[in-house]
């Protein structure tokens, strides 16, 4: 072989290991309302849920869980910042070149309030530049009338607070008349505002099922969506429990409701949708789209 050929050779090879270095995608999870400094990794977000998911990266170690307090209003330093500091250092401890987020519940709230708002802090600038996309389960784009029920002091809240966790700013924040405020002058992606500026798509929760009867009640404990039942008869007739579809629809755009996808068309209520119910975290490797992974 002559000179020119292994030249050649010598180029592409590196050519190729600086592409392949370059794309090294990575997934977070971005949990919802409340303290999760010490267990959204293994209790709010299962491990197997985790787990299965990043196996459908080329590098399945590139993936992270945020922990915050989201009990704070979105734009808190516990919060919204929390969420960027954590992800930017993720993003640099294993050199990521793209990023896709699942959030849930609230927590679309806060990606949005990033999303939304980059030049509040340089940080959030840097952070939207390396995110591809967020996935959005549950989201409470318009807030939930659960909210405002709890606060006023419905008897819903002293029976259900140990289902819902209602405490903190947070739960102010997901009214119907806030949400309505913040998302008119603070937050994108919603009817008549400008548009995010990466694709935000929701799944959507539409029913509650909780019957002694039926396996879809057990999946995530069967108390937890017995107590969505009951949540349920203050909500729409379309609703997971603790949020209207007309909410979880009202920012970015629509991936899917439960029933299209999921394993025998069963809905999925409030608190399955951050779980491994009825193949849903198999769906969500599909949004990863990358070459090289496990699908």
């Amino acid at each position: 072989m002559d000179f020119k050929h292994i030249l050649a050779s010598a180029l592409l090879f590196l050519f190729s290991t600086l592409i392949q270095a370059a794309d090294n995608p990575g997934i977070a999870f971005v949990h919802g309302t409340n303290d999760h400094r010490d267990d959204a990794y293994g209790i709010y977000w299962k491990t197997d849920y985790i787990d299965t998911v990043a196996r459908g990266l080329p590098n399945p170690e590139n993936y992270f869980v945020v922990h915050c307090d989201f009990s704070k209003y979105m734009w808190d330093q516990d919060a919204g910042d929390c969420t960027v500091e954590q992800l930017l250092q993720f993003i640099k401890d294993k050199n990521i070149s793209t990023l896709t987020v699942y959030t849930h519940s609230n927590g679309g709230n806060v990606l949005r309030w990033i999303l939304s708002n980059p030049t509040y802090s340089d940080r959030y600038m840097q952070l939207k530049d390396k995110i591809k996309q967020v996935v959005a389960l549950a989201p409470s784009s318009t807030g939930t009338p659960i909210a405002d029920l709890v606060l006023s002091g419905h008897v819903l809240g002293s029976n259900l607070s140990w289902l819902l966790g209602f405490q903190g700013d947070a739960i102010k924040q997901q009214r119907v008349g806030d949400m309505r405020i913040y998302n008119e002058e603070l937050l994108f992606g919603t009817k008549g505002r400008p548009p995010l500026p990466l694709p935000f798509k929701a799944i959507v929760g539409s029913e509650v099922i909780a019957s002694p009867f039926s396996s879809s009640s057990y999946c995530n404990g069967y108390l937890l969506n017995a107590g969505l039942k009951i949540t349920n008869l203050y909500l729409d007739k379309c609703a997971d429990g603790f949020l209207n579809c007309s909410s979880q629809e009202a920012a970015g755009e629509i991936w899917f409701r439960d029933k299209e996808k999921l394993e025998n068309n069963t809905p999925l209520n409030h608190n399955q949708s951050r779980h491994s119910c009825f193949g849903l975290e198999k769906i969500l490797i599909s949004a990863l789209d990358t070459e090289g992974a496990v699908k």
